[in-house]
């Protein structure tokens, strides 16, 4: 089987699904509530069965900048975690609505990679943009996953 653009958008409108039902758990039912509904995420949309996933979340610095393991992207979007102090949860910050812009993708049979411009918007109106690529696999189910995510904050020049 061969992924196809069409596999690709519905990977990416999933994901953002993920993160906005993140968020509406957490703000309904609490830290309990948005770590499961993470973790469903996580094993549906990441390829952590298939062995390290090449994760750069946004906003990770230092030693814990990369997270290849489900414990440390889980920990980066729902942050309550004393293995990873600085995380904030990123998934947990009301976001209501998530958008792409395409810049390109590339696609090869079961592997594929888009980059792009993702842009939240959280409950309060707030917009923020970063850069992201994704590098995806087909599992031995033929399930889509993650493993290569790449997100940083824009540059801005001086």
């Amino acid at each position: 089987m061969t992924i196809t653009e069409s596999d690709l958008t519905a990977a990416r409108k999933a994901w953002g699904d993920a993160l906005i039902s993140i968020s509406a758990a957490f703000e309904l039912d609490g830290i309990d509530a948005a770590s499961a509904v993470a973790g469903d995420a996580l094993d549906t949309a990441y390829g952590y069965n298939l062995g390290p996933v090449l994760f750069k979340p946004t906003l990770a610095s230092g030693e814990q900048t990369f997270r290849t393991t489900r414990e440390g992207a889980l920990a980066y979007f729902v942050g309550h975690s004393d293995k990873y102090p600085l995380d904030g949860g990123f998934g947990i910050k009301g976001w209501k609505k998530v958008e792409y812009t395409t810049a390109a993708s590339f696609i090869d049979g079961d592997v594929a990679m888009w980059m792009g411009w993702v842009t939240f918007t959280d409950k309060d109106g707030g917009v923020l943009t970063v850069d992201k690529s994704w590098g995806y696999q087909l599992d031995d189910a033929r399930a889509l996953r993650i493993v290569l995510h790449h997100s940083s904050l824009r540059y801005v020049p001086d």
